[in-house]
């Protein structure tokens, strides 16, 4: 008997095992990018040439900060669809002088800049406040506008732009990415525990998962290679180690209390406009002397807005 089963163990050692899983079918194509451009790409520089004045906005000074640095300007285009409570606050503070003398505190390298009021004894907010509830994201609806880009997205189902400002969304829910020049709320632990009173710019890698862990409210516009070419911090985390180190800055100032002459006039290309799409399309496909091999995606951290002077 055992023979006999023996035998039967040998028989169905091959024919008694599951069947092997079937290949998977090639993954679907995404259908809705838009088709590569015939020839070369052109240059941004050509592309905006192309543009038309109903293309651009013109950036709010009622929503612009100015950071003052030896160097030159700093400009931050506030986002208060995303972060109402926040954009008030920091205007608040910088209109009460909170943040007169202040300086960057910490340089993290591939990472962040970080600045805060930097007094000792801290000079306490008068009208602001030290901390808000966090303002991570807010209701998916149809009261602003969201260009959706339709290339694939890691950590978002959907992925594009609000007035000009690199966003992601899910079915109930929309917030502002962490894409390079991307200004957020420094915190504690504690979700509640920041407010503006520290904030910080990404100027390295996009850290694309600390989205919807802070509260972001702007992104830089101009100004960014004073704040990426900093000397790292030496301390835990790039903070500098003594306050002889900081990098301090004159004031921020809310630009439209700035008088008319001595402001910087800034209009960004829409992103819903035909030649945002068509420059992020030569983006996408970008073939030319040097690039040989279009990828035939892009991702959402890898486009920039443009962003001109005019007078």
């Amino acid at each position: 008997m055992r023979v006999v089963l023996a035998l039967a163990a040998l028989a169905c050692s091959a024919a008694c095992q599951p069947a092997a899983a079937p290949t998977p079918p090639p993954a679907t194509p995404v259908s809705n990018i838009p088709a590569q451009p015939e020839g070369n790409t052109l240059s941004i520089p050509e592309i905006l040439a192309t543009s038309t004045e109903g293309e651009w906005r013109i950036i709010d000074p009622e929503n612009t900060l100015y950071m003052e640095f030896p160097e030159g300007r700093v400009i931050i285009e506030l986002a208060p669809d995303f972060a109402p409570n926040h954009v008030a606050n920091v205007k608040a503070l910088a209109r009460e002088g909170y943040f007169s003398s202040g300086a960057v505190t910490r340089v993290q390298d591939n990472y962040v800049a970080q600045w805060a009021q930097a007094a000792d004894p801290e000079r306490p907010p008068k009208v602001g406040q030290k901390t808000l509830k966090a303002e991570f994201t807010r209701p998916r609806d149809t009261t602003i506008g969201f260009d959706v880009l339709p290339d694939p997205d890691t950590y978002a189902p959907e992925v594009g732009f609000s007035n000009g400002f690199a966003a992601a969304r899910d079915a109930t829910s929309m917030w502002l990415t962490h894409c390079y020049a991307t200004v957020g709320v420094g915190r504690e632990n504690e979700d509640d525990s920041g407010g503006g009173t520290e904030l910080y710019a990404i100027i390295g890698q996009s850290p694309r998962a600390l989205d919807r862990n802070i509260t972001v409210l702007g992104r830089i516009v101009q100004g960014m290679e004073i704040l990426s070419s900093l000397p790292r911090g030496t301390g835990d985390l790039g903070f500098y180690e003594k306050p002889e180190e900081y990098h301090r800055y004159k004031d921020i100032k809310v630009a439209a209390d700035v008088p008319a002459p001595d402001r910087t006039n800034l209009r960004t290309l829409k992103t819903d406009s035909e030649t945002f799409v068509k420059l992020v399309n030569s983006r996408r496909w970008r073939k030319d002397d040097f690039y040989h091999y279009p990828s035939g995606r892009i991702g959402l951290c890898n486009i920039n807005v443009p962003v001109q002077v005019f007078q």
